[in-house]
């Protein structure tokens, strides 16, 4: 069952469009790909997703109110993660 959770998780993540943000930011779900394992299994963020997170930090609120990415970005595990990296949940 986690298997298949996580390749739909993948799936998603690289079927994703590039969205802009008012800030400038580059939204493109699929840079969060290092943080696949910490979010489909819990594991503990690496380095990267850490860095990859504080990139995306201005595109949570959108990939949160993406009817794809909600359920991921809204887990538990990906609220571990923001707190294992050190980046304040966005208030959406």
């Amino acid at each position: 069952m986690k298997v298949s959770i996580a390749l739909l998780v993948l799936v998603v993540l690289v079927a994703s469009d590039q969205v802009e943000v008012s800030t400038a930011a580059t939204c493109i779900a699929t840079e969060l790909a290092p943080c696949f394992p910490a979010i489909a299994f819990g594991a503990a963020p690496s380095s990267t997703c850490c860095s990859k997170l504080r990139v995306q930090r201005p595109c949570l609120c959108q990939y949160r109110n993406d009817p794809n990415l909600g359920n991921y970005v809204n887990s538990p595990n990906a609220r571990r993660i923001l707190i294992s990296c050190g980046i304040p949940a966005p208030n959406c």
